[in-house]
């Protein structure tokens, strides 16, 4: 009886055993899987590394450049003013044209002395009559003197004569020629080659009459000269430095280069040259004038034209530029973070002499080379300390970023 229900009980397991023996490759094949999948996490390190934006230390010669408010000014203004007292007859140039010196610009009523002119010079031939009259007798007189046929004061008398005649002479001379610079005085000319402006006067007025009455204004506008002020601290500051070696004056000798920017931010084409730096300081504000010279053949450069003066006055030797959102700044001094061998972040305590253009000018601190880090510092508060980063060339907004080189190995070719 036992024998018959262990057999039945065999009978009817039979149908179940398959499906146990699926179900146990199933869970086994499942193991092995995750153990599959896990392998290539592990094999990869982790989360990969947070790329950071990176410039590379290159020294060299670095100018200097300041930018300084100035203002436009001619290089020559002549007021033209009438000389000669008159009435003005005509107006002998156009408005704001360019004019040469010795051009014709007025002429007033010549007249008057036209006929003093002449007057004078009939004088001048009654004084050489009167000379010739009296050295011809003192010649004369001369033989009959030396004979004691006239007396010795008859001689003396006719020789006086001829000298007074000969420096009447002279004054006719001298009244011919003043009459003649009264004469060229009618017809105004220009003082000096450059633009002319409006006439300050029209044609029917009365000029000269007891002043020198302004007619016009001539200016030269090439070259131009801009005006600009610099704090006498700074320049004091430049001048130590240079002493000390720590800068070089830029250019040859005395001469700065000098660019200008418009109102509108533009940059002038032409570049100047720094003429001189005033010695006296302004007790109110505390600057010192300087003066550049700056070509403006086309007329481009107005006189009075507010504009920016950006001058080059020295040159830092063996300098690195970096962007000045990669230093920080603070009362124990000024840091920047460099990005070494393996991604390791490195503080690096640095010297700065000056910035421009949105960069800094380190001058001790850095090596050639060195990967200066200057984006990216939001991604490392998420992280913790000591966690190595990738560095990418790093491109100013705006730009298109640089095609940048890959650190990982190149992938196998596949196979054909």
């Amino acid at each position: 009886m036992s024998a018959l229900r262990l057999g039945s009980l065999n009978t009817a397991a039979a149908p179940l055993r398959p499906i146990v023996l699926a179900m146990a490759v199933l869970l086994v094949a499942c193991g092995q899987g995750d153990k599959k999948a896990e392998a290539p996490a592990k094999a990869g390190g982790g989360m990969p590394a947070p790329e950071v934006g990176v410039v590379v230390a290159t020294p060299g010669d670095i100018g200097l450049v300041t930018e300084l408010p100035g203002r436009l000014e001619a290089s020559r203004i002549a007021e033209v003013r009438a000389r000669a007292a008159g009435i003005l007859q005509r107006r002998l140039f156009k408005e704001g044209s360019d004019v040469k010196a010795g051009q014709p610009l007025f002429a007033i009523d010549a007249a008057p002395y036209q006929a003093t002119y002449q007057s004078s010079q009939a004088q001048v031939l009654r004084a050489q009559a009167a000379v010739t009259r009296t050295t011809e007798v003192a010649k004369r007189y001369e033989p009959l003197v030396a004979a004691n046929a006239i007396s010795k004061q008859d001689y003396a008398d006719a020789v006086a004569a001829r000298v007074q005649a000969e420096a009447d002479l002279a004054v006719a001379k001298a009244a011919v020629q003043t009459a003649k610079i009264s004469l060229d005085y009618a017809a105004v000319t220009a003082p000096i080659s450059g633009r002319i402006g409006r006439a300050l006067v029209t044609e029917g007025a009365l000029v000269g009459q007891g002043e020198a009455t302004p007619l016009a204004v001539v200016q030269q506008i090439n070259p131009m000269y801009v005006n600009f002020t610099q704090s006498a601290s700074d320049a004091l500051r430049l001048r130590r430095a240079m002493e000390a070696g720590t800068l070089k004056r830029a250019g040859n000798g005395d001469a700065a280069s000098v660019r200008i920017v418009l109102e509108d931010g533009s940059t002038y084409a032409q570049p100047g040259k720094l003429l001189f730096s005033d010695l006296t300081v302004d007790t109110t504000t505390g600057q010192i004038t300087l003066r550049a010279e700056v070509p403006n053949p086309k007329g481009d450069l107005l006189p009075g034209l507010y504009v920016r003066v950006q001058i080059e006055q020295a040159q830092a030797s063996n300098a690195i530029a970096v962007p000045q959102q990669a230093v920080t700044r603070g009362e124990s001094g000024n840091t920047l973070t460099v990005v070494g061998e393996g991604g390791k972040l490195e503080k690096r305590q640095v010297k700065i002499t000056a910035g421009q253009n949105n960069r800094w000018i380190v001058t001790e601190g850095l090596k050639a080379g060195e990967q200066v880090m200057v984006d990216g510092f939001q991604k490392l508060q998420m992280l913790p300390p000591g966690t190595p980063v990738k560095a990418v060339p790093w491109q100013p907004p705006g730009q298109a970023p640089a095609p940048a080189a890959s650190a990982a190995a190149p992938a196998p070719a596949p196979k054909q």
